[in-house]
């Protein structure tokens, strides 16, 4: 993924600042994408450097092997979390290289407050219930309008959210890309 200027790159799953608290990627300490994602990647890249150009995007996570995903459902055995990671068997897109983990960052490299941070398991990361949240007073208007700022730069560029985590976005239809793209395993 170091072709696509104006990212930078923090595999957050290569160090142990994650859920599980560990490096699940060494010796792998470079974010790869399958060439269908990085090329919307870079469409992402270029929309946010025309509206803001003094932002860039910042990648928690790329491609994961299907090794590493397998660490993760393990680490969520027995407990209320498990539907926020893909079951090993069906596979995340993450593993196809189709998905990313992303953030904003603004010119002195600190990331966009999102209201939580990655890999914030609770509700208040959720953008489906974002509304509610506001209302509630868990999450501010500053919040909501970085994230929409995130989902406006991916959307337009053909990634599609999910209903659970404001960080996490694919590249395509899952069904299609499960038939159409090979499994890193």
């Amino acid at each position: 993924m170091s072709e696509v200027a104006g990212i930078g790159v923090d595999l957050r799953y290569a160090t142990a600042d994650n859920f599980v608290g560990r490096d699940l990627y060494n010796p792998l300490d470079c974010a790869w994408l399958h060439r269908d994602g990085a090329a919307a990647l870079e469409r992402a890249v270029a929309w946010l450097a025309a509206q803001r150009p003094d932002h860039r995007l910042l990648v928690l996570d790329a491609l994961r092997p299907q090794r590493v995903q397998e660490q993760l459902w393990q680490a969520l055995q027995g407990t209320e979390l498990l539907g926020y990671i893909a079951e090993p068997q069906r596979g995340s897109i993450h593993s196809f290289g189709m998905a990313v983990d992303i953030t904003i960052v603004d010119a002195a490299g600190r990331e966009l407050d999102m209201g939580t941070g990655f890999d914030d398991l609770s509700e208040r990361s959720h953008p489906a219930l974002e509304r509610q949240l506001l209302a509630a007073g868990a999450l501010a208007a500053q919040h909501v309008a970085n994230r929409q700022l995130l989902r406006d730069a991916m959307f337009q560029a053909g990634w599609v959210g999910i209903r659970s985590e404001w960080w996490h976005f694919d590249c395509g239809d899952r069904v299609l890309v499960r038939q159409n793209y090979t499994r890193v395993l």
